[in-house]
């Protein structure tokens, strides 16, 4: 017997004799206090816990009826400048050049790119404003095709979080925690729901070219100590969009199945040798591999799509890689029940000459944003796909740099910033929250990172507060030890 072997024997008669010592005083409580069959119920006990227990189960079911089936999450890498897009405020008109009031900065924290800067100068949004739809709610001119579908979705003002630099505030929005290490907000669904489509993974993660050089990392769709087969496959660009799937020249399919079945047999001795889950995955992200042998170039063959679908998303549409190219392909993986669909742009991050970059990020992503939610809708999806759009904090109303037209910059802003929902039981044509003249406070209705977790989850049937996760002796959950559903915009 080797030292590995030798080791997870003592753990297994270890933890049977200590279960035991607890169940022998069980019994005889359980006798004195009335209970039949004590001793059955414990051994299961004992017989649970030395298995490792069955606390970490998926839910199977919702908790209670969703109203999302699927999310697409069109995440902005950045932080998105709230004064530019979608929080009008004339008053930074009016005052700039000016010294934002002490009173409106506070004392909150600014980051260490402007907190050594000469004054706080306010800096007049490089947009222009118009109302639209049935509510009169204000959009700028660099989102003219998000303004368009104004009435299907709900802008919500009055996000806030605590972490002020890309990457915890990243790792935060997407898992709970600014720390890495915590499965992602996919990754969760992915386990708890499971999969509608046994020929595609249920969580899938598409990352746009061309947007910025914001680096963005596998970390914020990682599984963490989840089951490792619930993490996001990411879809390249280029011919194949799952790295290894199709198999080497002279493999036929028939070879390729012959080879995983003989792999299999090998994990189901193993498993049955060591009772490993990760086994489990393992065998699970094989079979995979090979149904999406079919699954994935059906979805990426763009050829039957009508030419007026492919003009509403935009030009750069049949560019593989582009954000308008994966909008589409969330499109099309809507349509095949994929649980969890994640695109992430990057090109947000506008400390300097803010104009023309923001000019830019608005180009590649407002057209194909607004047309997902269009054709969504008109094929019927809409009601039933969480759809969501934002970053992972705003900017400041005062500027970073020089303050011309041309020159100045923003610095990152946690104290408020904006996104925007649609379609799975949210409101449409409604805008919550607000902020201050300088869209620098919330005013009304805060939401914070947690917050928003929480409505995602109550959205897809899952109470956030009952859906743990065991692990290291802990339990663990998307919200941490917060959040609360805003109900304000529930349909």
């Amino acid at each position: 017997m080797d030292d590995l072997q030798k080791f997870a024997f003592e753990k297994s008669r270890r933890d049977f004799l200590r279960g035991s010592a607890l169940g022998l005083g069980s019994i005889a409580l359980g006798t004195m206090l009335g209970c039949k069959n004590p001793g059955e119920q414990v051994v299961k006990q004992v017989l649970a816990s030395a298995a490792g227990g069955d606390e970490n189960q998926p839910l199977v079911n919702p908790h209670f009826v969703p109203k999302a089936k699927r999310v697409i999450y069109m995440f902005q890498s950045g932080g998105p400048s709230q004064m530019e897009l979608f929080d009008y405020k004339p008053k930074l008109y009016q005052m700039h050049g000016q010294e934002i009031p002490a009173s409106v900065l506070g004392t909150a924290r600014v980051s260490g790119m402007t907190s050594n800067q000469n004054g706080f100068p306010l800096a007049a949004p490089a947009a222009t404003f118009k109302q639209y739809g049935a509510n009169g709610a204000y959009f700028s001119d660099l989102v003219p095709h998000t303004a368009g579908i104004v009435d299907d979705i709900c802008v919500v003002k009055s996000m806030f979080t605590e972490q002020i630099n890309h990457e915890p505030a990243v790792i935060f929005t997407q898992t709970g925690n600014q720390l890495s290490g915590r499965p992602s907000i996919g990754s969760w669904i992915s386990y708890g729901l499971g999969s509608l489509n046994n020929n595609l993974p249920s969580f899938i993660v598409m990352v746009s070219k061309g947007g910025g050089d914001q680096p963005i990392s596998n970390l914020a769709w990682s599984n963490g100590f989840l089951p490792s087969h619930h993490q996001g496959v990411q879809f390249m660009s280029g011919k194949d969009p799952v790295l290894y799937l199709s198999s080497p020249d002279g493999v036929e399919k028939v070879d390729r199945r012959r080879a995983l079945n003989f792999i299999r047999e090998f994990n189901l001795l193993q498993k049955d040798k060591w009772q490993d889950p990760e086994i489990d995955s393992r065998l699970n992200q094989y079979e995979m591999a090979y149904r999406m042998q079919m699954a994935v170039p059906e979805i990426a063959d763009l050829s039957n799509e009508p030419q007026h679908i492919l003009d509403m998303y935009g030009p750069d549409v049949k560019t593989p890689g582009s954000y308008a190219y994966n909008c589409l392909m969330a499109r099309r993986l809507a349509e095949k029940d994929v649980r969890f669909i994640q695109l992430y742009h990057l090109g947000w991050d506008h400390h300097g000459r803010l104009s023309s970059g923001i000019q830019k990020a608005t180009r590649q992503t407002d057209q194909a944003s607004a047309a997902l939610v269009k054709d969504l809708k008109q094929r019927g999806l809409l009601d039933d796909t969480l759809v969501v759009w934002g970053g992972e904090f705003g900017r400041t109303s005062f500027c970073q740099g020089k303050l011309t037209q041309e020159e100045f910059g923003r610095d990152h802003h946690p104290g408020a910033y904006t996104i925007w929902m649609a379609g799975g039981g949210v409101k449409n044509g409604m805008v919550y929250g607000e902020t201050d003249d300088f869209a620098h406070n919330i005013v009304k209705d805060k939401v914070h990172v947690h917050d928003f977790q929480a409505t995602m989850l109550h959205l897809m049937g899952i109470d956030h507060e009952k859906f743990t996760y065991k692990s290291q002796g802990r339990r663990y959950r998307l919200t941490d030890v917060a959040g609360e559903v805003v109900k304000g915009i529930l349909a």
